[in-house]
């Protein structure tokens, strides 16, 4: 995806056009060994107008999960309003508009968090997609001892919920012009940001070990902010173009992990030309079998409500396995100093998995 016209574009893709079964979908297990706490924040940057609506300021919803001991009634996935909406965006028809509310989650609602301050994953989600889009890989990687905070870009997705009962929709869908990757990208590493500055003042977070990561226009986010604030200290791009790709040379740890196509060298000239510009750590893999939308939850969930994904791909629950997997040993690496063996090179355990390290 070259420009945010082509990302709006290829969001129509999501979930496809037809579906036939509409069962009760669920998030995959966590594989840590600790209970998963979730809870919702609503910030407000009073510094900031917001870039859709100036005359307000800027204005996010975030979840936060986190390691627990408690057990607490399970989070919802998404309210009947947000599932209508996120549907309906994605065109897809044939299951009932209210399926996505009754996805059964593992996270459970406000458990007290454990005693001692947590390295922290900051999640930024694709253009037009809500921060629960993530919540599978934030339970996971919650479940392995990290706080985990996916951030709501305000009207840039399609349904976000907050205290007060509104919900915005995606108002940067319906500008004309469409606002560009480059200003949009820039935008959210400013809310990453913000975000950091408030979970850091609220407390439980070490503020000294911190990733940043996202999905499709989240992944390009995450690499804006890395360079933009040194307190991240690495930032993963899951199958993003770049907005912009680098044109000059960074040090700056950075994962690379893309799908099938357009995760290999040549596909997207911000890939390889941002490759070329990375002096200090990095890593470049891609994974057979697998489309954008396989990094996030609709992957397991749109075969559970029996979606067609074409021609023999990769499983959704495996697919999550691997991205968990490779973010967790990114983040055990830069955050914990424990070297990561999965990393170094192609892996037996993950033979559709390509190390792409041109």
């Amino acid at each position: 995806m070259k420009t945010l016209i082509a990302a709006v574009s290829a969001s129509a893709l999501l979930l496809g056009p037809t579906a036939v079964a509409d069962p009760v979908p669920a998030l995959p297990r966590p594989s840590g060994p600790h209970a998963v706490g979730t809870t919702a924040l609503h910030l407000v940057d009073r510094s900031r107008q917001d870039p859709w609506i100036p005359e307000d300021k800027r204005e996010l919803m975030v979840s936060l999960w986190y390691p627990t001991r408690d057990d607490a009634p399970r989070a919802q996935y998404v309210t009947p309003e947000e599932s209508r909406r996120i549907l309906e965006g994605q065109q897809l028809n044939g299951v009932s508009p209210e399926v996505f509310s009754t996805t059964r989650t593992h996270a459970g609602v406000d458990a007290e968090p454990l005693d001692r301050d947590l390295p922290l994953v900051l999640l930024s989600p694709g253009f037009t997609l809500p921060r629960t889009s993530l919540t599978g890989l934030a339970e996971d990687l919650a479940s392995r001892g990290y706080a985990v905070a996916a951030v709501d870009h305000n009207h840039e997705a399609k349904a976000i919920t907050f205290p007060d009962g509104r919900v915005t929709g995606c108002l940067a869908c319906e500008r004309t012009p469409k606002p560009d990757g480059t200003t949009v990208a820039g935008n959210r590493a400013a809310d990453l940001s913000f975000v950091l500055d408030e979970l850091i003042e609220r407390g439980g977070i070490d503020g000294d070990r911190v990733v940043v990561a996202g999905h499709s226009m989240g992944g390009a986010a995450a690499a804006r902010a890395l360079l933009a604030d040194d307190r991240f200290r690495a930032a993963a791009n899951l199958d993003g173009t770049f907005h912009p790709g680098l044109t000059a040379d960074s040090d700056r740890p950075l994962l690379m992990l893309g799908a099938d196509q357009h995760g290999r060298p040549g596909a997207d000239d911000t890939w390889d030309g941002t490759w070329s510009h990375l002096t200090g750590w990095k890593r470049w893999f891609s994974v057979e079998g697998t489309s954008h939308w396989s990094f996030t939850d609709y992957s397991p969930l749109a075969e559970q409500v029996g979606i067609d994904l074409g021609p023999e791909p990769i499983a959704g629950d495996r697919a999550a396995r691997i991205t968990a997997d490779y973010l967790d040993a990114f983040a055990e690496h830069h955050l914990n100093g424990v070297p990561q063996h999965l990393l170094d090179g192609p892996s037996p355990r993950y033979p559709e998995v390509r190390f792409e390290n041109p």
